[in-house]
């Protein structure tokens, strides 16, 4: 006969921290070692080396831990989305009472289905251009307004105040609220920066929660860290092209450090954490007064220097000038001997010219003599001239000027021809001749 459990006993009761204990020796005799497959998700890498994560599939999750010895044998850096083998042992932290699986080893199986759809589109938008460098642009080193786009309820939005805040509490920021998980996130993200591109260019703000606002000149687009899943509405298409038509430049400060999404190669600069990229945007206050103070002395030294050198200036003519009266004074006397030197001056000038017309006077007749005698003697040479020109002269030496009856002048034999009737010019008389025969010599 078979003894059966008495219902109405009561259960023993456990410890916690027994039970714990307890099953976790059931787990140890009964799976492991152990080997599991699945995504990584939510993977983070402690300072002392050990890291913890999750491993997923459709239908559950287990949450994993790997001590740093053996994360240091690892060959490749795990990330959330990766498909993985692991290789260990279950147990149970008794601290919180969690299943977990201590990993001895890993090694890539797969990309993971969400990470595959990540590396599709980031591709696809790649080769469209969307990640181009020649298009993003340089942050502006004091923007007159900060756009601002993350949960109202987000860690995120506490810490970007802070920052700024703390660094420029002088620049008016403008925040447009969205959701940052959820399958609604990516079109409230879309909606939010469609918000802030019509105030950054101009435009009046459409809805009553975006009152009219100063000119923005950077955006922010940021979310604290979390896993693949938490963190996929920022790797959505419809967003990804939204934020490369930004009319100034935006700024993606998603996750942490290690998180890359397609936000961030779309936009004009990725900041590790949602706090540097409100650093990156916000040069310290400090800075530009300290900078601005520079400035006000060198200036306030610049002006003093003027007015010294114009006091100098004034005080150097104050003591060319002196008093009035002692000018005019000095200026009537230049001018009585200016005028004295002018009278003299004019009357030895008349004296001069006095001097001059008398010996003009003097030297005017016989000048005049002169002249005469010596336009006698060039008349008289100029009819002695002509006198030897007259033919006359050679007429009277028994020369004879020798024409024919129209009186044009014969000076050859082969002029005259036998029976010509010629007429001789002598120094007394005129004799017509007649030609016989003429001959050559």
């Amino acid at each position: 006969m078979v003894d059966r459990p008495n219902p109405a006993a009561a259960p023993r009761i456990w410890e916690v921290g027994a039970l714990c204990r307890a099953i976790a020796d059931a787990l140890e005799a009964r799976f492991n070692p152990v080997a599991v497959r699945g995504e990584i998700t939510g993977f983070s890498r402690a300072s002392s080396g050990h890291c913890y994560f999750s491993v997923k599939d459709a239908t559950g999750q287990l949450r994993c831990a790997m001590f740093r010895r053996a994360a240091s044998l690892l060959d490749f850096s795990p990330r959330d989305g990766e498909l993985v083998e692991l290789r260990g042992r279950l147990g149970v932290y008794e601290a919180r009472g969690d299943l977990q699986f201590i990993v001895e080893s890993m090694q890539r199986a797969g990309q993971g289905a969400l990470f595959e759809q990540f590396l599709r589109l980031k591709a696809q938008l790649e080769a469209e251009g969307l990640f181009d460098s020649g298009r993003k642009r340089p942050l502006p080193l004091q923007p007159r307004g900060i756009g601002l786009v993350t949960s109202l309820g987000a860690a995120a939005l506490h810490d970007v105040v802070t920052a700024l805040r703390r660094r420029v509490p002088h620049i008016p920021v403008v925040l447009a609220p969205a959701q940052v998980q959820g399958a609604a996130a990516p079109a409230s993200l879309v909606a939010a920066l469609s918000k802030l591109y019509r105030l950054a260019q101009g435009g009046p703000a459409l809805e009553a929660d975006l009152p009219a606002s100063p000119p923005i000149d950077v955006i922010l687009l940021v979310r604290g860290g979390g896993s693949i899943e938490d963190l996929w509405a920022f790797n959505d298409e419809q967003l990804a092209r939204t934020i490369v038509q930004s009319p100034v430049p935006l700024v993606c400060g998603v996750g942490h450090e290690t998180d890359f999404s397609i936000a961030d190669f779309c936009a004009d600069l990725r900041a590790p954490t949602p706090t540097a990229a409100a650093e990156l945007v916000a040069q310290p206050r400090d800075v530009w007064l300290g900078a601005l103070g520079l400035l006000s002395d060198r200036l306030g030294d610049a002006v003093q220097r003027q007015l010294d050198l114009r006091h100098q200036r004034l005080d150097q003519a104050a003591a060319r000038l002196g008093r009035p009266s002692g000018l005019v004074g000095r200026q009537q006397v230049q001018l009585a001997r200016l005028a004295q030197q002018m009278q003299h001056g004019a009357l030895l000038k008349l004296e001069r010219l006095a001097q001059s017309q008398k010996a003009l006077e003097a030297n005017l007749t016989q000048k005049i003599d002169q002249a005469l005698s010596l336009q006698r003697e060039r008349l008289d040479r100029a009819a002695l001239r002509l006198d030897l020109l007259d033919p006359r002269l050679v007429l009277q030496r028994g020369y004879a000027l020798l024409t024919d009856t129209q009186g044009g002048a014969v000076s050859s034999v082969r002029q005259a021809h036998p029976g010509d009737a010629l007429r001789a010019l002598l120094a007394d008389g005129v004799v017509d001749v007649t030609v016989e025969q003429p001959r050559l010599l």
